[in-house]
């Protein structure tokens, strides 16, 4: 029988993840800039991620959420990932964590 997973802790290696991938333009990782929204992961450990981009033309706009759904695939415990993209509600500096912020020289 394969060891089960804890969906907490997969949660975990997820955010662990999508902290190794920046946004090109800002010196910080996805995460801490506060594009993910959310993380679900079901008993079949099928990730779904909500996240946004800056700006809806941004540059990355179809590189990025690849990048997501690859890295976060890789993780052995992964079955699939599926990334969806939303502009609601948009998203500002407020989102940023205060790490963020103070990398930016906003604090």
């Amino acid at each position: 029988m394969s060891e089960q997973i804890d969906t907490a802790e997969l949660g975990e290696k997820i955010v662990n993840v999508l902290k190794t991938i920046y946004d090109p333009e800002i010196p910080v990782d996805i995460y801490e800039l506060g594009l993910i929204y959310d993380v679900f992961v079901n008993e079949d450990y099928d990730v779904k991620i909500l996240m946004t981009l800056t700006t809806p033309n941004c540059p990355v706009a179809e590189t990025l959420p690849l990048e997501v759904e690859e890295k976060v695939k890789s993780l052995n415990a992964v079955n699939n990932a599926e990334v969806e993209i939303t502009f609601d509600p948009p998203w500002t500096q407020e989102l940023m964590s205060e790490e963020a912020k103070l990398e930016l020289g906003m604090l």
